[in-house]
């Protein structure tokens, strides 16, 4: 059994022991003999030049052991009784280097914060994204408690929306020793003298190491699966096949699930692997056969414990093949031996445009896993319109005339093309230089100005001494005076003329006290909060908002939220589909349709009333300005028609990304039960809270449960099991089951308002649905689906036959002329509901009393 790092370093064994650079780097080195590590030349030239105290760029391939450096570096840092921040771009990567510092150092000695999750904040190491950090900086300036910097993916500082995070805190943290990693960094040479001037240390540059894992680079005429079988002959498995797109990536898995990827040995020992895993949505139950070949599919889309389930598996090497995004060259820990890329071109989000040298070579640096491959291999397709012509020219080999009959298949519109010359120029090119993007905000500007001293000296600094080129400095200057001026009318920062600084400058003040995480978490919570204040617990005539408090609540909360893009076009989608055949119905022409769908988007509740807030709002507090209100109904849309999950994914077809679909749900849950006090929650509000929580738990435990483990980290040796612990039973949870009883319930009404008889039928195929709905609308006009409708008295659940496994449910149909005659009567089956994790109701009869 190897040491406890912590043991073997003298002041963190023995308080009263005095620190010393030479003994921390041998109990470091200590460590890693006992564990059979053997440093590369990089790797021990880095850790020689920390242990110095000099700041390092550690520019060296993927698999150098960049990580590895890092902990000698926070070991360092700790044993000197200091402060070090470890930050990465994604929170996936933040809490995984957390489990693994905390696995190293002890729990005690370990912390996190993301913006979303805080635990243990007083740690000597803090895990954090890059814009925490920087807020830290602007905030606190050089007195803030930061020793040391660990910052990962460092290229991220070239990123021209984040970028921003990654430059502030070498600008403004002069104390701190810096160590920066990437393989992909360019030249370098501007950022280390800038480092070293600002921070008194040398800045030592570690790059040009021999890559452990060779690799070898080749461009290919073949289709693809062509390409798969015979990288699988000449045993180069695991083979990573890159895409730019979701959706091409599933496509890309089922297209080989017609090849024989896997031997029927292998495929006995993924099924043995895979166990009892749970595949409970449509694309998991693709996924599940995908992965019985042999195929995987990882990307941002998928279920969180989908992608660890493939992840866990590709580490075993029980994958032959994995289809995916270029997210996986983000420091995810999947080892591949090949890596196949698909193209050498991606849409941008606003162009099609080839990529760059650090995105191809981030890719490809993932191929070739050192300590199990002696090389990696790196194989670019052609454009598939000239894997087509050459395959049509090859067929015809020998026959000059059929040759000459073959046309080239003209690329689609837009398509940027690439050749084997463009493969072999981003091949042998080096990283582009990091590009500087800095940026000015209010937000910013109030944590500078939080701060206090001469806080007009610290953004002129800010502005004037950065990275950026001379005519970007004086627009950024431009920047803050306006911005200033917009604060300075609002009354958040005022001119104090009777305290004047040592240079006779007057002080700037702030007037309003910041909360500790201002523009970390929710920065639009301040505002919800605002809005929550003029909505009525019991609304009656007059009140604002939509009748119904609790969703106007949610409406206000998801207005706060990150737009899920692709669920919005969804329910863009639809809508203009049922306008057009409403439309049509009513004999519109087609150029008035075509108008009328312009104005036509997904629904926005509450869009006025939020607007005309955001604008009273800003005038007393203009950084809300800096972030976008954006409302939206995924919350509330879900709970109005009683849909489930499973519902909702295929009400809209977004399987492919229901990954995305439960993240949101999962943050509106996040933000309903901590930005939402008390004073502001009835039962129904509550209830609500409750079921969405119990909503995410069931589909994906761990985007509720993480924030226990994270409290009370448990550092296991194990490996990792494959099967996730199943949540708590829905029906454990009685308050939240209840609600999912009502929506099962309400759903079914929702649909016979609609008469939609084929959705009613599927749900209840012994009820006879249709002579229901005819006997009902011979009586009534219409059913009523209003908020008073919708309201829990019309919803009776008796819980009598309990013992025996079931709960009966009985939902009045509210008629337009309150009469309430007719009755939905269901059985809820517990013991089904416990084993599907939600409410499996069965209805019994539809009666008129």
């Amino acid at each position: 059994m190897t040491a406890f790092l912590p043991d073997l370093i003298p002041t963190l064994s023995d308080p009263d022991a005095p620190y010393e650079a030479d003994h921390a780097l041998e109990a470091f080195l200590d460590w890693t003999l006992e564990r059979g590590i053997e440093l590369y030349p990089a790797q021990e030239e880095a850790v020689m030049h920390l242990a110095a105290g000099s700041n390092v760029v550690l520019a060296t391939p993927t698999g150098t052991g960049k990580s590895l450096v890092a902990i000698a570096a926070h070991a360092f840092a700790i044993a000197a009784g200091g402060r070090t921040y470890y930050t990465a771009p994604i929170k996936a990567l933040v809490s995984e280097k957390f489990f693994s510092l905390v696995e190293t150092f002890g729990a005690e000695r370990v912390g996190m914060v993301t913006g979303d999750s805080s635990v243990n904040p007083d740690a000597p190491i803090i895990c954090c994204t890059a814009e925490i950090l920087a807020n830290l900086a602007l905030r606190e300036g050089p007195d803030a408690a930061v020793d040391q910097v660990v910052m990962d993916e460092f290229h991220y500082y070239g990123d021209d929306q984040r970028g921003w995070a990654w430059q502030v805190p070498l600008l403004l943290l002069p104390r701190a020793q810096f160590l920066l990693m990437s393989a992909t960094l360019g030249d370098t040479e501007r950022l280390r003298t800038d480092l070293t001037r600002r921070t008194g240390r040398e800045t030592e540059l570690v790059a040009g190491a021999t890559r452990p894992v060779p690799l070898s680079f080749s461009y290919v005429l073949t289709p693809v699966h062509e390409t798969v079988e015979k990288l699988l002959e000449d045993d180069e498995a695991p083979i990573y096949i890159v895409h730019f797109s979701q959706a091409a990536a599933v496509e890309r898995a089922q297209a080989l699930s017609s090849m024989k990827v896997a031997t029927k040995q292998q495929r006995d020992e993924i099924a043995a692997a895979i166990g009892d895993f749970r595949f409970t949505t449509s694309f998991g139950k693709s996924l599940s056969r995908w992965l019985r070949q042999g195929i995987g599919v990882h990307h941002a889309g998928m279920l969180p414990r989908y992608r660890r389930l493939v992840e866990v598996l590709a580490q075993r090497g029980l994958l032959r093949v994995i289809c995916g995004t270029d997210t996986l060259g983000v420091g995810i820990n999947v080892p591949i031996r090949s890596v196949l890329i698909t193209a050498l071109s991606k849409f941008d989000g606003q162009r099609m445009r080839h990529l760059t040298a650090r995105e191809y070579h981030q890719i490809a640096g993932r191929a070739g896993r050192a300590g199990y491959d002696d090389h990696g291999t790196v194989v670019v397709e052609a454009p598939d319109h000239v894997v087509e012509y050459e395959a049509a020219m090859t067929k015809a080999a020998g026959d000059p005339k059929k040759q000459r009959k073959i046309t080239r298949k003209q690329p689609p519109k837009g398509f940027v093309n690439w050749t084997e010359q463009t493969f072999e120029r981003i091949t042998q090119a080096e990283p582009e230089s990091l590009t500087s993007h800095l940026q000015m905000t209010s937000a910013m500007l109030v944590n500078v100005a939080a701060r206090g001293g001469d806080v007009v000296e610290h953004v002129r600094q800010l502005c004037f001494d950065n990275h950026e080129p001379p005519v970007r400095q004086y627009e950024l200057a431009r920047r803050a005076l306006e911005l200033a001026r917009t604060l300075l009318d609002a009354g958040i920062i005022e001119i104090d003329r009777e305290h004047l600084l040592p240079n006779g400058r007057p002080q700037l003040r702030l007037t309003v006290d910041l909360q500790p995480n201002f523009a970390l978490n929710q920065p639009l919570s301040p505002l919800a909060i605002a809005v929550l204040e003029l909505l009525d617990p019991e609304p009656g005539p007059g009140s604002v908002g939509t009748g119904n408090y609790a969703l106007d609540v949610v409406s206000v909360i998801e207005a706060t939220l990150d737009d899920p893009r692709s669920v919005l076009m969804a329910q863009q989608h639809q809508a203009r589909g049922e306008a057009v055949a409403a439309m049509k119905a009513d004999g519109v022409d087609y150029d008035e349709r075509m108008d009328r769908l312009e104005e036509i988007t997904w629904p926005k509740p509450l869009e006025e009333l939020l607007q005309q807030a955001y604008d009273d709002f800003a005038q007393s507090q203009p950084w809300v300005r800096d972030f976008e209100l954006q409302p939206k109904s995924v919350v509330r849309d879900m709970y109005e028609q009683g849909l489930s999950f499973a519902d909702f994914v295929s009400r809209y077809e977004v399987a492919r990304s229901e990954g995305l679909v439960l993240r949101y749900l999962s943050d509106a849950y996040r933000a309903l039960t901590r930005t939402v006090p008390e004073e502001y929650r009835n039962d129904e509000l509550s209830d609500l809270i409750e079921w969405l929580g119990e909503l995410v738990r069931q589909i994906d435990s761990s985007l509720v449960d993480e924030w226990a483990d994270l409290v009370a980290p448990t550092a296991s040796g194990d490996e990792e099991s494959l099967v996730p612990p199943a949540p708590a039973s829905v029906v454990a949870n009685q308050r939240a089951f209840t609600v999912l009883v009502r929506n099962a319930m309400w759903r079914r009404v929702q649909l016979a308002a609609h008469e939609r008889d084929a959705e009613l039928e599927a749900l209840d195929p012994e009820i006879g649905w249709p002579s229901v709905l005819d006997d009902y609308y011979e009586e009534y006009e219409a059913i009523e689906i209003d908020a008073a409708a919708r309201s829990p008295q019309h919803c009776r659940i008796d819980r009598t036959r309990e013992s025996q496994g079931y709960w009966d449910a009985e939902q009045t149909i509210v008629d337009p002329e309150g009469d309430l005659a007719w009755r939905i009567r269901a059985e809820v089956d517990l013991a089904a509901s416990a084993e599907a994790g939600e409410a499996i109701v069965t209805v019994t009869a539809v009666v008129r009393l």
